[in-house]
């Protein structure tokens, strides 16, 4: 092209270069703006040509240069055209991807269809613009879509030459799918009088003559001469074609569909070939996969949900906890999902009113910044319980459907065994409940019985181990542990760790010596250490000792044992305090099920007992996603015990709440027991380990057992006087204002939370409410949600919002690197209390033991009463002087913490004279369960 021109050059390649240089500037404030957040391309090749390789090269260039991230992705000839579907689909459901392009032509040996392939692009990652969708909304005048790139390169290019498009006459040469039909569409919509020439019009050299705007893409080189065009004429070529030429070394010129030198004396400004429209067409690409990536980090990081609130019918007298339940039909999980941000694919639907969400959420939303975080515990109860679960659902309620706070609760799953026992149920009270009741007091989405599976299998194996140990010679029991299967031996993966730890390097099974297949093969096993018990989501006090290995086949080794509550199983802790699958399968590796006979600790891993417990576990570790009663939003996920472990619902529910919440937004999550007992393990043990700070406490109080605390009854009597009623709660608020000073001592803000009830009268709420600011609170808010839901808790919110609101000053209350024994008397002394701790020497020297493994830096977690703040249930009020009996010490290595018990602590329930068996039954006719509550 070295002939002189009377034509402004139109180069794409210039305007490319500003065009990148602002899609630069763009991901540069996406990355600032969303926490480091990255556009991500991926380019799917079948085959190999020599020419795409060299398209996809130049893509992959001209990506890095916006910092844009793009992948290519080869697949072999052979591919079919389904197993290339399903391929496409994976990128469409990673969140990671913001736009995917299919090369063309497909280099394959399989006939697929290529239409159907770039149809299989999803419209929102189509950054092609060829999906079907896209095309139909340029066709009909929608350009805020993907437009198709090089039609959007064309425009681009006119409108570089300063030409007005509206109002003129434009004629398009081709009526291709990929150019000259989208092309046609977008001059029509930028409102220029288009006409379209194809191979079957008549005089296609008049209609030229007759173009403003000539855009030419019909694959014919040089086919337009410069006398057919319009003086002054803006001409757009997208042609490229090759013609001989001995001068080029090549052996061959590019041109393109216009006679160039001919065309550039009469229009006053033409595209080059090549440099036009080429250079435009990768521009536009990644325009696109910008815009892509934008609307998809603005969805994700979108400050406020659009929730559609479920009304109550608000009735008085308030009705039974199951009847108010059954009066509102939940909406549909799915839609609940969408409406806080979850995508189809994150979601597992358990029938339309409760959904699985995977943990993969974590990984889109990780450049999102949490949101408040918000536990919810008590004062010393009473056997009655003082709501705070109520109080949860209630503050959620008022905090999402009411201040439209984007907000979501996170709560235990509650054991079957208490519900059909005596409690009859855990999902709130009154107007402040998670709906459906029955599906979250009952089997819910299977978690507890696949915690229950996974530690009945470890001691299944346990005794089993034992038993063939005991019943074989090394070789024998080598060659069953070491199969050879089709003339191949070799150890499993988790046999190579155990070889790893015995410090035996090998891998070939044929290697070994006799010594080293002795200390392979035999765990020896102390049976009278052996800590882990079967369990079982029943109240059943007869297995709390019992004889197993009477069968004869089990050659007469028995021996004693007991069952536990599921939910006092260490994997339900584990559960509980993983923080991805990653870190639940190592703790699940590190649990400590016994010692051998020389003291050693025998691991789950040592018996192969950690990828078999993983896969029990794969569906589990995803949190359940329910509703409240006003429709929003709840997470229910793991349900360990509170006195034993730790008592809170998941580390994992909470990461996933804080992301979906968005920085703007509140987690509200529940701890067992009150702050002596499930805030201090919320703080020292869930909070340690999941890196979350918390904002504020809520510290749920009812008038009748700060009453009881100070030698009153728990339930008013007509014949004791007023005066008498409230000098007995003024006495009960010391026990008030020691939880508020708990709270207090680790740096965080108290709200004091009034759990209203009819009753009460406004006399006994401003005595603790005056107690509770004399304390330290930021306030206390008598809150009436069990009788009208979040409305009753609008003022609780605001105050929660406020309190949240204040500088973060969280401490823990112990270092980690103090001994064990310390850790202990400071949790007994600064929350209980106590004037001292008692420990026998026994007790002393298993600590000691503890810490010669390298178990002294894990918390501790105190099993002893919730009724009262000492370990004598019986002494109320705020007891001092006492010293704290420590009877027992025990280690959960896979949850990581120490369990110090303090007093008689039971681990399997029983069921009493009449339980809550007697009241529930199902209506076979409604197929509804009655007597819940």
């Amino acid at each position: 092209m070295s002939e002189e021109v009377g034509a402004r050059v139109l180069s794409g390649t210039a305007l490319s270069k500003q065009i990148k240089q602002g899609l630069k500037e763009q991901t540069a404030l996406l990355a600032e703006q969303f926490n480091g957040f990255k556009a991500r391309l991926v380019i799917v090749q079948v085959g190999g040509r020599d020419d795409s390789n060299v398209y996809i090269r130049q893509k992959i260039k001209s990506a890095a240069e916006v910092n844009v991230e793009a992948s290519h992705v080869q697949f072999p000839k052979t591919i079919t055209q389904s197993e290339l579907l399903s391929e496409i689909n994976k990128y469409n459901i990673d969140s990671s991807v913001h736009g995917i392009i299919v090369q063309m032509p497909l280099d394959c040996i399989e006939n697929i269809d290529s239409h159907l392939i770039t149809n299989a692009v999803s419209p929102e990652k189509d950054v092609d613009g060829l999906n079907i969708v896209n095309e139909g909304r340029v066709a009909i005048g929608d350009l805020t879509g993907l437009i198709p790139c090089t039609p959007n390169g064309v425009i681009q290019l006119i409108k570089s030459s300063g030409i007005e498009i509206a109002g003129k006459r434009a004629v398009v040469l081709g009526r291709s799918k990929i150019v000259g039909a989208p092309v046609a569409s977008l001059l029509i919509w930028h409102n220029a009088s288009v006409t379209i020439c194809h191979s079957k019009t008549k005089d296609i050299e008049k209609e030229v003559s007759r173009a403003d705007i000539l855009v030419v893409a019909i694959g014919k080189p040089e086919f337009v001469q410069g006398s057919w065009i319009k003086p002054g004429a803006v001409v757009i070529d997208c042609g490229i074609n090759s013609l001989p030429d001995s001068s080029k070394k090549s052996g061959y010129r590019l041109v393109g569909d216009v006679h160039y030198f001919s065309a550039s004396q009469i229009a006053s400004a033409i595209t080059p070939v090549p440099g036009g429209v080429g250079p435009m067409t990768v521009a536009m690409l990644l325009s696109n996969t910008v815009q892509a990536a934008t609307e998809a980090a603005n969805k994700i990081f979108k400050s406020q949900w659009n929730l559609s609130v479920l009304p109550l019918k608000l009735q008085k007298p308030v009705p039974s906890d199951i009847e108010i339940a059954r009066s509102q039909e939940p909406k549909n999980i799915m839609l609940l999902a969408k409406e806080i941000g979850l995508e189809d694919n994150e979601v597992t639907l358990y029938g339309n009113k409760k959904a699985k969400i995977s943990i993969s959420v974590l990984n889109r939303l990780e450049n999102i910044n949490n949101g408040k975080y918000i536990v919810v515990t008590g004062i010393t109860p009473t056997s009655l319980g003082e709501g705070k679960s109520t109080t949860t659902v209630g503050l959620v309620e008022a905090l999402a459907a009411h201040t439209k706070k984007n907000t979501i609760a996170c709560l235990r799953q509650p054991s079957q065994g208490p519900t059909f026992g005596i409690k009859g149920g855990a999902a709130g009270g009154g107007y402040s409940q998670v709906i459906p009741m029955e599906d979250f007091n009952l089997h819910l989405t299977g978690d507890i019985h696949a915690v229950t599976a996974a530690n009945n299998l470890m001691a299944a194996q346990i005794d089993a181990r034992m038993f063939h140990e005991a019943t074989q010679k090394d070789e024998a029991l080598y060659d069953r542990l070491v199969p050879t299967v089709k003339g191949v031996r070799k150890f499993s993966s988790i046999q190579l760790n155990r070889l790893k730890r015995l410090g035996i390097n090998k891998t070939d099974p044929s290697s070994l010596t006799a010594e080293e297949i002795n200390h392979f093969v035999r765990l020896n096993i102390d049976s009278n250490t052996i800590s882990w018990n079967r369990v079982i989501d029943t109240n059943d006090r007869f297995l709390r000792k019992i004889t197993i290995g009477q069968s004869p086949t089990e050659k007469n080794h028995t021996r004693q044992t007991c069952f536990d509550i599921s939910v006092a199983s260490e994997i339900m802790a584990i559960l509980a305090l993983a923080k991805d699958s990653k870190d639940l399968k190592e703790r699940l590796s590190n649990i400590v099920v016994a010692q051998d006979t020389n003291g050693k600790d025998i691991t789950a891993d040592d018996l192969g007992m950690t990828g078999a417990m993983a896969v029990l576990l794969k569906d589990a570790i995803d949190p359940t996603l329910m509703q409240t009663l006003e429709g929003t939003p709840v997470l229910v996920h793991a349900g360990p015990f509170a006195n034993i472990a730790h008592g809170a619902s998941s580390i994992l529910a909470d990461l996933l709440a804080a992301k979906l919440v968005g920085s703007d937004g509140y987690v509200v999550t529940e701890a067992g027991f009150g702050s002596d007992i499930g805030m201090e393990k919320f703080f020292n043990i869930k909070c340690r380990y999941s890196g979350l700070t918390p904002n504020a406490v809520v510290l749920v109080c009812t008038v009748r057992a700060l009453r009881m605390h100070g030698g009153g009854a728990i339930n008013p009597n007509t014949s004791v006087k007023p005066e008498e009623n409230e000098e007995a709660l003024r006495k009960g608020t010391k026990n008030l204002q020691k939880h508020i000073n708990n709270g207090i001592k680790f740096g965080v803000p108290v709200v004091v939370a009034i759990n209203a009830m009819n009753t009460d009268t406004e006399i006994e709420w401003k005595i603790i409410r005056d107690a509770s600011l004399e304390a330290g609170a930021v306030d206390a808010i008598v809150s009436t949600h069990w009788e009208n839901g979040g409305s009753g808790a609008i003022k609780l919110a605001e105050t929660v919002i406020r309190a949240s609101e204040q500088p973060q000053q969280f401490k823990f209350l112990y270092d980690l690197d103090m001994s064990l024994q310390h850790k202990i008397e400071t949790i007994a002394k600064e929350m209980y209390g106590a004037k001292s701790v008692e420990f026998s020497e026994a007790m002393l020297n298993k600590l000691i033991n503890y810490e010669s493994k390298g178990y002294g830096k894990l918390p501790v977690c105190i099993a002893k009463t919730a009724l009262s703040l000492s370990g004598n249930p019986n002494l109320k009020g705020v007891p001092t002087d006492f010293t704290l009996p420590i009877v027992d010490v025990s280690l959960s290595a896979g949850a990581g913490f120490i369990i110090a018990i303090a007093g008689e602590i039971s681990k399997m329930p029983g069921l009493s004279t009449r339980p809550s068996i007697y009241d529930i039954d199902l209506n076979i006719e409604t197929g509804e369960i009655i007597g819940l509550f």
